[in-house]
């Protein structure tokens, strides 16, 4: 199951003005009335953070796991974010679990926080590494009312210290009263803060010599590649290692848009793999396994299709034709219907049409789960199965394990998603966001920095495709490549919540864990996940 991808990259630092340089923002005066024809301001109010959340409480707890009982510190509260001015901007908020007795300096720590742009970590924090998890229905599905906190038997406690960390304006971390949020609701803003953090972190809690690594899902797995030369340049932090977990680097890979062909083509391995789970594919296709599917609808993508879609209106009827029978035979959509849409389909028109006989959509986050929408008729599914199935289990567990067990409450509100919108996109306005070079840059600066690639072949929202481009193009040396390893998992966006591949990826982890901490050079042969590639 494991494969092995080119470098990942990471560039110089750009030089642009610097958060920290400056004092909080503070709000404006009012706007002069617009003229007519002028939009509005849009005005906004912002919970801040005070006194109530100024404090971190301390619980003793006992687990077992891997056959053997360990004993953890579990810290949740916020540390203060401030500026090179030393004035307080904020407070972010983190629940970190520690093993007792352990010694920090051989002890790796690693942070983990969801993406979005905001989004809190409690989709990481209760079903992936923490000691408990929520409980859900078998393989993953979404279970009835009311439920309910287990032990989670596939903890990274047993490897690892965790600290799960909720982005500015999103969970329980705020500004001050009088500091402007908006400031931090950018690509460099938001990675100022999360670097502060770690900074606050080390600090606070003596953890400077440990091995560090970070773990970001989404669009944190942007935020991680971005946060390395952010830890390198501003506080002198070296991690260990970066797990990009249902990853992209480039945004160009998910935008379809004219001109921009990939961002198709990344779509195919995952199409195949959703339609091979719904039994919708060609008798002999079906019979084979998910990842002999998947490997051959990639070479298909990338070989033949590819050079299809390059050639544009340039391709005679007879192509078009002869195309759209090769992609139904992997997309599980009729060849028809490929060929009025030019062979190009997004994955919300793909997730309406494949089970469009049924009166069924498919999931964004998950393409194994299924619900009915108003109709069956409409261009785009009316939501997302997989992205519900998890709100309700989540979000009650969360709510009564942080007052009940942790002993921290507070009398703010606790948004899942944030109001970070508009979200700046700084010197990536007007073109795709990328953090490819800025992390080859850091690899280039760390030789020591290992990087795992994690991929469900059922998620539409980042594709198993998109994270092979970036990653087949983030650097063309030895001295990158031999660093980086990708490992595939039946399942999709959040391939924890399927039991079998949380083991799985619980052990990928914790193995790519305990190879990096104890890295002792530069790497000069493969890494362990390259090797098992064959590649």
């Amino acid at each position: 199951m494991y494969r092995r991808s080119a470098a990942v990259a990471f560039a110089t630092a750009l030089a642009i003005a610097s958060l920290d340089a400056q004092p909080p923002q503070r709000p404006s005066q009012p706007p002069a009335r617009p003229q007519a024809g002028e939009p509005r301001e849009e005005r906004r109010t912002y919970e801040v953070a005070g006194e109530a959340e100024a404090r971190i409480s301390e619980t003793s707890h006992t687990m077992r796991l891997g056959g053997q009982e360990i004993q953890y510190t579990a810290h949740a509260g916020t540390l203060p974010i401030r500026l090179d001015n030393g004035e307080l901007a904020g407070r972010m908020f983190f629940v970190s679990y520690t093993r007792s007795g352990a010694d920090a300096k051989s002890r790796p720590v690693a942070f983990l926080f969801n993406g979005g742009p905001g989004s809190a970590s409690i989709w990481l924090h209760m079903g992936s590494f923490a000691p408990v998890r929520a409980e859900m229905a078998a393989e993953g599905f979404q279970p009835a009312p009311p439920y309910r906190l287990v032990p989670n038997e596939h903890s990274l406690l047993d490897v690892s210290d965790v600290v799960f960390i909720d982005a500015m304006s999103t969970g329980y971390s705020r500004t001050v009263a009088g500091v402007d949020p908006r400031q931090f609701h950018g690509v460099r803003g938001d990675l100022r803060a999360f670097g502060r953090f770690i900074r606050e972190y080390l600090t606070h809690f003596d953890r400077w010599s440990s091995p560090k690594f970070v773990i970001g899902e989404s669009y944190g797995s942007i935020r991680s590649a971005g946060l390395v030369g952010e830890l390198q340049n501003r506080h002198g932090i070296e991690l260990n290692g970066l797990v990009l977990l249902s990853a992209l680097l480039s945004y160009q890979t998910i935008r379809n848009a004219p001109q921009n062909d990939i961002a198709y083509v990344v779509l195919v391995p995952t199409y195949a793999a959703t339609a091979w789970y719904h039994k919708k594919l060609p008798a002999d296709l079906a019979a084979k396994p998910l990842k002999a599917v998947v490997d051959e609808a990639r070479a298909f993508a990338f070989g033949e299709y590819a050079a299809a879609l390059v050639k544009g209106n340039t391709l005679t009827p007879a192509e078009m034709r002869a195309m759209a029978q090769k992609l139904a035979r992997y997309t599980g959509l009729p060849a028809e219907y490929l060929e009025r849409a030019n062979l190009r389909v997004t994955a919300s028109r793909y997730r309406k049409e494949l089970l469009r006989g049924e009166r069924l959509a498919v999931g964004r986050l998950d393409s194994r789960f299924t619900a009915v929408d108003l109709d069956a008729a409409g261009e785009a599914p009316e939501f997302d199965p997989s992205n519900s199935a998890l709100a309700g289990p989540y979000v009650a567990a969360f709510s009564e394990y942080v007052r009940q067990t942790l002993k921290w409450s507070s009398d703010l509100s606790y948004p899942t998603s944030g109001n970070v919108r508009p979200w700046a996109w700084d010197e990536f306005e007007n073109q795709y966001m990328d953090m490819t070079e800025e992390l080859r840059a850091a690899m280039s600066r760390n030789p020591f920095l290992q990087v795992l690639g994690v991929a469900g072949y059922y998620d539409l929202a980042t594709p198993v495709g998109g994270l092979e481009y970036n990653l087949w193009h983030l650097g063309y040396d030895e001295a990158f490549t031999r660093r980086l390893g990708i490992t595939y998992y039946e399942g999709g966006h959040m391939m924890y919540i399927r039991p079998s591949a949380h083991a799985r990826l619980k052990d990928d982890i914790g193995r790519f864990i305990r190879e990096a901490a104890r890295s002792g050079g530069p790497q000069t042969s493969p890494s362990s996940f390259q090797r098992e590639a064959g590649r």
